[in-house]
């Protein structure tokens, strides 16, 4: 039984240093304008940055050329093919065949990922392409758990697979999406999508050949969530994913928060290891308990488990359990009940429950803010907030604190 990639999103370098801490093996990330989440883009020196930062702890950066590209795309494309060549980055994530053609043609010694947005769901789908150059599907979200283990029986050899076991989901088939372009002329499938299928809307269904049968719609004063759903989880069948042999698995995210990576990423990593390491004594709960202090949506295995599944609408549309949210990150390394610098995230006061997000270990630290010093003047204050970008704070930790450690809050 092999052990998995771990695989997290990286919105920036800062983003990518606490998905590698927190136990990530590779990381992905946009390039400008020309990945599905143009608004994560990072500058080509952060990219560069990024890369060889992760090649100098042993780790794997993929950067996403994955829009379905116009011709007057290519000539940008072309760049940055040349540039992400010399950067040496580890592979492309692609799903235009133009694209993937272009990328053989300036640099051919570039492992191309073929991105979800393909759909790839079949052997057949996977295996042309193998032959087209892939060296990694990244399969459509809809594949259940019979579909990917009928792909890897029968998928090339030295052909890897890749999927996503936990974050949001999209209304559409693999993404691919025409709503936020013609709600707001921003087009999902290059790279710009406005998420309009979170958008509050004041509507019922009612199917034209059964008249009468109304979809069960919830609303309340700001309308109806309908064409929301649910993010994504698989942790409790992290078990059979890795028993069926999948190389890489995928968390989604390159617009969410540090707060959000080192809490995902660490759970996932802990539920790996530990499953590696004592496959009978899984259990999920303990790293769904982390995973469910994010805020999220409420969360689905989608089809992995059943094809009939419909426990992935999310009617109310909402984000939920609101009694977390994002403290602070350690600014240096310090022992146990030394004064540390902080920098915040939200409003923090005197009294304050934090918990302690630690590197591999799925139990958090907890602890009372019992003191906060400004940290330019060193005056005593009671309460702090994020009034600018890097805002700082000093305060006592009662454990060993590391730089990039991150902070939650208990509400």
């Amino acid at each position: 039984m092999k052990k998995p990639e771990l695989l997290a999103p990286a919105g920036s370098f800062e983003k990518a240093k606490v998905a590698f801490m927190y136990g990530a093996d590779a990381v992905y990330c946009g390039t400008a304008a020309l990945s599905l989440r143009s608004r994560a883009e990072v500058d080509n020196d952060d990219l560069a940055k990024t890369i060889k930062y992760a090649h100098s702890i042993g780790k794997k950066v993929y950067a996403a050329l994955n829009i379905y590209a116009w011709d007057t795309n290519y000539e940008e494309i072309e760049k940055q093919v040349k540039m992400l060549d010399e950067v040496h980055v580890d592979a492309i994530i692609a799903s235009d065949g133009g694209v993937i053609q272009k990328i053989k043609e300036i640099a051919p010694n570039i492992e191309i990922h073929v991105s979800t947005q393909a759909n790839v769901v079949s052997y057949h789908s996977a295996k042309f392409w193998y032959d087209n150059g892939a060296k990694r599907v990244i399969l459509g979200r809809e594949t259940s758990k019979e579909q990917i283990e009928e792909i890897i029986r029968n998928k090339p050899k030295d052909l890897e697979v890749e999927m996503f076991i936990h974050g949001a989901l999209c209304w559409a088939y693999s993404g691919r999406c025409f709503l936020s372009e013609y709600l707001s002329c921003r087009s999902a499938n290059l790279g710009d999508c406005s998420q309009s299928c979170r958008w509050a809307y004041n509507m019922y269904l009612e199917e034209k050949n059964n008249p009468g049968n109304l979809m069960p719609v919830e609303t309340d004063e700001n309308g109806t969530y309908i064409l929301s759903s649910k993010d994504l989880c698989l942790i409790k069948e992290i078990p059979q994913i890795v028993t069926m042999g999948v190389d890489s698995l995928k968390i989604e995210g390159r617009l969410k928060t540090e707060y959000y990576l080192a809490s995902v990423v660490n759970a996932y990593r802990n539920a790996i290891d530990d499953y590696m390491k004592n496959p009978e004594s899984y259990d999920y709960m303990k790293y769904l308990k982390e995973l469910e202090k994010v805020k999220t949506r409420g969360l689905t295995t989608f089809y992995f488990n059943d094809r009939n599944n419909k426990d992935f609408q999310e009617y109310e549309g909402k984000q939920y359990n609101p009694d977390y949210e994002f403290g602070g990150k350690i600014l240096e390394n310090q022992e146990e009940n030394s004064q540390v610098l902080v920098e915040i995230k939200n409003k923090l006061n005197v009294g304050d429950t934090l918990e302690l997000i630690v590197p591999n270990e799925i139990d958090v630290k907890q602890f009372k803010i019992e003191k906060l010093y400004d940290s330019e003047t060193g005056k005593e204050i009671t309460t702090i907030n994020p009034g600018k970008l890097g805002q700082t704070v000093t305060m006592q930790i009662p454990f060993k604190v590391e730089k990039g450690w991150i902070l939650r809050r208990k509400k």
